[in-house]
């Protein structure tokens, strides 16, 4: 097994190295055969250098701004079994990559897996209250998976898939922006198979969009575009903002 981190990119020197560290450090406590692509999505900064300078980390270049045309262009450019889809403020912590891959080649039939965030900058509070709407999301997903067998759950910056699957199921959709592309990929995975949302594959991530638009706010938006894309299929929200803040942990 052979897996392919993809990480997308825009304007995101102050993140991507404390990501890339992480990812590394996780490849080599591992032992999994693994490789690493960064899309630099239309980038103005240091994106690019800072990258590159990562020994074993290649960078491509995506000219079409967007988070769905980033993560395609990642795709195309690896070749492992199984996709891991990142975000450039995602840190790994030991032993999620020994679950991708015990999860993956204990259960052919699983097609894609994907776990929450923990916001490492939020105030206790702040978590709580993440905490409480991946809750409300969760219920969501058992009632829509299980009872009405529509949809599936996966978090964006922190799912993977199976890549000859993710090909059958028609690969990214470019026409959707930005919220709701998790959605998306869980619907029509799991018209090809098995996917799952563990509690035990969490990630770092920053709370930057959080703390500058709201937590309850994107609560809200987050849960409206994941009902939408589930029985509408498109998203609710076709606008977003970029964040960007200038420090993050390394």
């Amino acid at each position: 097994m052979k897996v392919s981190f993809s990480i997308p990119a825009y304007n995101e020197e102050a993140a991507i190295g404390g990501c890339l560290r992480s990812v590394l450090a996780e490849i080599e406590r591992s032992g999994v055969s693994a490789e690493v692509v960064v899309v630099d999505n239309a980038s103005t900064d240091r994106t690019k250098e800072v990258a590159s300078g990562f020994p074993g980390v290649r960078v491509v270049s995506e000219a079409t701004k967007g988070l769905t045309h980033a993560r395609a262009a990642g795709m195309r450019a690896t070749d492992g079994d199984i996709l891991a889809n990142i975000d450039a403020d995602t840190l790994l912590p030991p032993g999620w990559l020994t679950t991708v891959a015990t999860r993956f080649s204990a259960d052919p039939r699983l097609v894609a897996l994907s776990g929450p965030f923990i916001y490492y900058d939020l105030s206790p509070f702040g978590r709580a209250l993440t905490r409480f709407f991946y809750g409300i999301g969760y219920l969501f997903h058992l009632f829509n998976h299980y009872v009405l067998r529509t949809g599936a759950m996966l978090q964006g910056g922190n799912f993977v898939i199976r890549r000859d699957a993710f090909e059958r199921a028609g690969g990214f959709d470019t026409s959707i922006v930005f919220y709701g592309e998790d959605t998306d990929v869980a619907c029509r995975l799991a018209k090809v198979g098995k996917v799952t949302w563990t509690w035990q594959l969490p990630v770092y991530s920053s709370g930057r969009r959080l703390k500058a638009e709201g937590i309850v706010t994107m609560g809200w938006r987050y849960t409206l575009n994941h009902l939408s894309v589930i029985f509408l299929r498109r998203p609710a929200t076709t606008h977003y903002k970029d964040v960007r803040e200038r420090k993050v942990p390394n």
